[in-house]
């Protein structure tokens, strides 16, 4: 394999190296007054060569197609000292250029150096026998090193993190402290574009605003800036000069091992000892381009190149263990051919290991379902209720879908102590529509609180404290607000236990307030009738509960199935349901159910995916959920009175569909027309035409949407939302 002008300017610089005439003392400092003795400054040099031959490595495995990935951490592997100021047991969340790190966090927890190195090679060569990912991703993750994989490369990280310190210390104030030990801290890494990004703002904002308000987050942002990102330059200074001052600032230079162990000892014990927010700041140098097909005299010049060659790390520390007379040039030469024959002979063996081969396995770690387990988690009575209601729920009469959603949330925390609510509005005023209402009274504020007005925060928050053994249930207080922080559901929540296999998961469940007919109050911000974009993402669960008792149902369902098998649940709740409670007359109730005492959960549990059919109509099925379901039984009496036998199925989850319960229904008549409050195009209503063609259903198929069309102000919005005389029209239409 031919050398490239970093490995020949290692062999000509540490070649020329002349050592002093006495041996040096591994046990003394490396330096005078330095914290890193000279025996760890050899382990630090030991993971900053591993990590600069995987690169190698991976290269030479693309060149020969043998290996996928090869955005590599040379320049950077002065980040194996930050390892080595850490303990072994702090939660890392890392960039993609912090393989030194990872090889040293190894070493750190007693692995032998091959274990290391497989993983990362494994992982260049998408094999399935790579220990996190599994060959889906080439990432940086192992449960028995706290290292929580992540496949971000803008930042999109940092929320989540700041959720993890949050997580370590309200944990351990619930009683439920979860993997991480009292005095531990979090860890993430980033590069100095990504400090441009809205995701990184708001973790640095969330870590202030928190500092501020007196809360612990014990947490180390480490910026790793090599001053540019992929080809654009960032500008001089630019990353002190944007940094939060709240935030206790930490710089070193990421290619003196001796500095930047010395810094970052601070940095971690400003973190650890005042359980506050720190940023260490390393100026680090990108070698080998932005990836191996990146050519980057195409960008810089050679000068510049050349300058970013002179500060290599890995040389930095060669010099500086042979100034010691700790090595000689020889044995450093030597070392380096032995070591890279290794690691090419283990690249070799990476390449032949198994791949992913079907879509199965690919799959599995996305959302496993154990049904017999999420019942009878769901069923699961809570203890002393008598402390919380002064009338249990069960004994109050008919709940509307506020009501009976506020009581579910309150028998669920007084189940699980781990069990957090929060979001803007939630705890002093109950939230915006008194859905919590009560709950910070009844529970304190350590488990009820509001936040900052961030959604990617909030999320973020959730995220640190699902993978911190928590049970979050964040409210994001209209359905539009989520748009402004889907990537923290997308990229981060439903990405992790895929990423993982499942040994990090996010055992959450996010309240959305939701959908249109709130009389033409609010506009499109706050009447969003759109889930396409949560529909589309792997794995989530959606839960689009109309009536009050499958509400209550359906909560404890998504608790169950998230603290069971971590998986991510948004909870659609129509605002304009919550407090209905009449269905065809004025004053019938019909709107309103009784509360299920908890020995009739198990008989009342709804399992995610299952529909829930009204009347035994021979005709037409009209298939609908949220608001629809309410238009469509007051619709169907109206057509059965004109000798229009229906029956109406409320699909109840969004995803997964109810396949089985929708063809059934689908079977029985023939017929089926789909009444949809989202918008005509990207809406529920696609899919449930797909889902009845791609099964066999040979009927006829009809539908009725909403228009194309942002929700508008006042009594306009009746002119784009989905009717009751739009669904009989259609039904008239379809049986004619």
């Amino acid at each position: 394999m031919a050398r490239d002008t970093v490995e020949t300017h290692f062999a000509e610089v540490v070649g020329a190296l002349r050592p002093p005439a006495e041996k040096g003392d591994p046990d003394r400092p490396i330096r005078p007054g330095s914290p890193l003795t000279g025996g760890q400054a050899r382990k630090v040099y030991d993971a900053q060569l591993a990590s600069r031959l995987c690169d190698v490595a991976a290269r030479w495995m693309r060149e020969n197609d043998l290996g996928y990935y090869t955005i590599g951490s040379a320049g950077h592997e002065g980040n194996a000292a930050v390892a080595l100021a850490l303990r072994a047991t702090d939660p890392a969340l890392l960039h993609y250029r912090s393989g030194a790190f990872y090889l040293a966090r190894s070493a750190q927890a007693g692995r032998v150096a091959n274990e290391g190195l497989r993983d990362i090679l494994l992982g260049v060569a998408a094999s399935a026998e790579e220990p996190i990912a599994g060959g889906r991703h080439k990432v940086f993750g192992h449960p028995s090193l706290a290292v929580i994989p992540q496949t971000s490369t803008i930042a999109s990280h940092l929320p989540r993190a700041v959720g993890v310190a949050f997580a370590i210390e309200r944990g351990r104030q619930l009683g439920a402290p979860g993997p991480w030990a009292p005095d531990a801290i979090a860890v993430c890494s980033f590069g100095d574009a990504s400090v441009n990004h809205a995701s990184a703002l708001s973790g640095f904002n969330t870590a202030a605003y928190g500092a501020y308000r007196g809360l612990s987050l014990p947490i180390l942002f480490v910026c790793e800036d090599n001053g540019i990102g992929i080809s654009v330059r960032t500008p001089p200074g630019w990353v002190e000069a944007s940094r939060q001052p709240l935030i206790e600032y930490f710089a070193a230079d990421g290619s003196d091992v001796a500095e930047t162990y010395e810094v970052a000892r601070r940095a971690a014990a400003h973190a650890r000892e005042n359980r506050a927010p720190a940023y260490l700041h390393l100026k680090t140098v990108r070698l080998m381009g932005h990836a191996g097909s990146d050519v980057e005299i195409g960008y810089r010049t050679r000068r510049e190149i050349a300058a970013d060659l002179a500060h290599d790390p890995l040389v930095a520390t060669a010099r500086l263990l042979v100034e010691v007379g700790l090595e000689t040039p020889d044995g450093l030469l030597s070392q380096y051919e032995a070591e890279r024959d290794h690691v090419l002979k283990l690249a070799m063996e990476a390449a032949r290991r198994p791949k992913l081969t079907s879509a199965r396995d690919i799959m599995a770690p996305l959302s496993p379902r154990d049904p017999q387990r999420v019942a009878t988690e769901s069923a699961r009575p809570p203890k002393n209720r008598d402390s919380v209601f002064r009338t249990l729920p069960e004994d109050e009469g008919r709940l509307t879908l506020a009501q009976a959603i506020n009581r579910t949330l309150a028998d669920q925390m007084l189940d699980d102590p781990g069990l957090i609510v929060f979001g803007e509005d939630v705890a002093r005023k109950g939230g915006v529509y008194g859905v919590t209402r009560g709950l910070v009274r009844q529970f304190g504020t350590e488990r009820v609180f509001d936040t900052l007005l961030d959604e990617q925060a909030i999320l973020g928050l959730a995220l640190g404290s699902g993978v911190s053994g928590l049970t979050p249930v964040p409210e994001i207080q209209y359905l539009a607000y989520l748009h402004n922080a889907l990537d923290q559901i997308r990229g981060e929540a439903s990405s992790l236990s895929f990423f993982s296999q499942g040994a990090y998961r996010n055992p959450l469940v996010v309240r959305v307030p939701g959908l249109s007919y709130q009389k033409g109050f609010g506009g499109h911000f706050h009447n969003d009738n759109s889930v396409a974009a949560l529909r589309d993402i792997p794995g989530l669960v959606i839960a689009a509960p109309a009536r009050p008792d499958d509400a209550a149902a359906m909560l404890r369902t998504c608790l169950a199935t998230a603290r069971a098998q971590g998986t991510v649940c948004v909870f659609l709740e129509p605002i304009a349901l919550y407090h209905t409670r009449d269905l065809f007359d004025d004053g019938d109730n019909g709107w309103t159910a009784p509360y299920a005492p908890p020995s009739r959960w198990a008989e009342t549990h709804v399992p995610v995916g299952r529909a829930r059919s009204y009347g035994d109509g021979r005709d037409l099925t009209i298939v609908t959920f949220g608001n629809g379901l309410r238009m469509s039984l007051r619709a169907a009496v109206r057509l059965t009175q004109e000798e229009m036998s229906c029956r109406v199925l409320d699909l109840r989850w969004l995803s997964p569909l109810p396949i089985d319960d929708l063809m059934r229904s689908a079977e029985l008549t023939g017929n089926v027309l789909i009444a949809d409050e989202t918008r005509r195009t990207g809406g529920v209503s696609e899919a449930i035409v797909t889902a009845l063609v791609d099964n066999g259903f040979t009927g006829r198929i009809a539908r009725v949407t909403s228009q194309d069309s942002f929700v508008p102000l006042g009594a306009a919005s009746d002119q784009v939302l989905l009717s009751e005389q739009e669904i009989e029209h259609a039904a008239h239409k379809l049986l004619s």
